[in-house]
């Protein structure tokens, strides 16, 4: 049992680079549970483990007594002098005990806890090995697929790659070997876990600096990643030096650089575009391959609201809002899109003149025009004097006040824009 024990452990010493301190630790704590086991103490026990040598020496320290009460701590006078004939009464004995007195139940169980402890120590060693490399691409072996996760051996460790940190439309069998990045190292109830992801915006990155080299040496950076996993990617991109062309350099000869990230991530669509310091310049960009007019911004509150030409509204949007809800997160604003020609009739409308905000008007006057359907000067005003003496309630002096007092506003427009007529008539009427 010595031998096979310690041989055993110290292969998987070598195999799963567990200290061998603390291999001889877990063997040593072993053979105590057995002995504990066995004789109910371990007081006067003493374990010594040999890795080298693969050697483990169990010592019972015994007192010589002429009346032996209690065996397990105590020995005869005559059995000690037998085997030592210098010993006395009153000193210690040191017996060696061999493992192989234990019985086959309590080795096999000791063997088994032995296994249990070294998967312990394994997933510890797992712990410290990966918590420094988060955000790093691993390459591993499909292992196991359940429904929630996949089990992906990595460098003799299993780490897990759950059913969120996939990409929706890819599948894996077991065998297959994939990349991912190292997500997060934590300690939980099952002890130490790594979980990878091929979803994670930081997964394309660090493709882009695998493919790229002049992200990887500092010269092009990536400003901002926003990802619909499997489907869509922005990347924005700026060059320190001006000499070179970040979207040309992430892109590569004849597309060779980015085609071989999106044939990594399953055929996402990737767009590249150039970062800017200046938020419109930024936002605008972001909406590729739509080209907004204009954009018109809130820096205040994060909100932009694009203008687009009413034949690139469904570029602009996407599929599912997609291509908006990207350049959202790229640029970190929530951006509205809105057609130019709806655009054009709210301003349109914006720009008339209310009933309600015309203070020379009565409530009650205010609320006979609006019963009867309008809301601004220019509706009134387009249906004549005639319409309105139709309407109950209003008689020609106060009809003929109402559209004085209407005039009166154009009239000051005209002369600050040196036409006397109304806005909506020609010079022709």
């Amino acid at each position: 049992m010595n031998i096979d024990i310690v041989e055993a452990v110290s292969q998987i010493a070598k195999e799963r680079n567990i200290n061998r301190e603390v291999l001889s630790e877990i063997i040593e704590n072993i053979f105590l549970s057995i002995i504990k086991r066995k004789y109910g103490t371990i007081d006067n026990f003493d374990v010594f483990v040999n890795m080298d040598k693969g050697e483990v020496e169990i010592y019972q320290a015994k007192t010589i007594v002429e009346v032996v009460e209690d065996p397990i701590t105590e020995i005869g006078l005559e059995q000690a002098i037998a085997l030592e004939p210098d010993l006395e009464l009153g000193d210690e004995y040191m017996e060696i005990v061999d493992p192989a007195s234990f019985g086959r139940r309590l080795i096999t169980s000791a063997k088994q806890g032995l296994t249990q402890k070294i998967r312990e120590a394994e997933k510890e060693v797992l712990f410290e090995e990966f918590k420094d490399r988060i955000g790093e691409i691993i390459v591993g072996d499909v292992r196991q697929i359940n429904r929630e996760e996949i089990i992906v051996s990595v460098e003799n460790m299993e780490v897990v790659l759950k059913r969120s940190d996939q990409i929706y439309n890819e599948r894996f069998r077991r065998g297959d070997t994939l990349r991912a990045v190292i997500k997060l190292v934590a300690q939980t109830n099952r002890g130490p876990e790594v979980a990878i992801s091929r979803t994670d915006p930081e997964f394309l990155i660090r493709l882009f600096e695998i493919e790229v080299p002049e992200i990887y040496d500092g010269i092009i950076e990536i400003k901002s990643v926003a990802r619909s996993p499997g489907d869509r990617a922005k990347v924005a991109v700026y060059s320190n030096d001006k000499r070179i062309d970040a979207v040309g350099a992430c892109v590569g000869l004849k597309g060779v650089r980015i085609q071989a990230i999106v044939k990594e991530l399953n055929n996402e669509k990737i767009d590249v575009i150039n970062w800017s310091s200046e938020s419109e310049i930024f936002i605008m960009r972001s909406l590729s391959p739509a080209k907004p007019n204009r954009i018109i911004m809130n820096t205040e509150n994060k909100t932009a609201v694009a203008i687009i030409d009413d034949d690139q509204i469904s570029l602009a949007i996407g599929k599912g809002g997609q291509n908006r809800q990207l350049a959202s997160k790229l640029t970190g604003y929530e951006i509205q899109t809105v057609k130019e020609s709806e655009w054009e009739k709210d301003s349109l409308k914006e720009e008339k003149l209310h009933l309600m905000d015309i203070p020379e008007l009565s409530s009650l006057i205010k609320e006979k025009l609006t019963d009867a359907g309008f809301d601004t000067a220019d509706e009134v005003l387009d249906v004549g004097e005639a319409t309105i003496l139709e309407m109950k309630g209003l008689g020609k002096k106060t009809v003929e006040k109402i559209f004085e007092v209407l005039n009166s506003y154009y009239e000051v427009d005209s002369e600050e824009t040196g036409n006397k007529e109304h806005p909506e008539q020609s010079s022709e009427e």
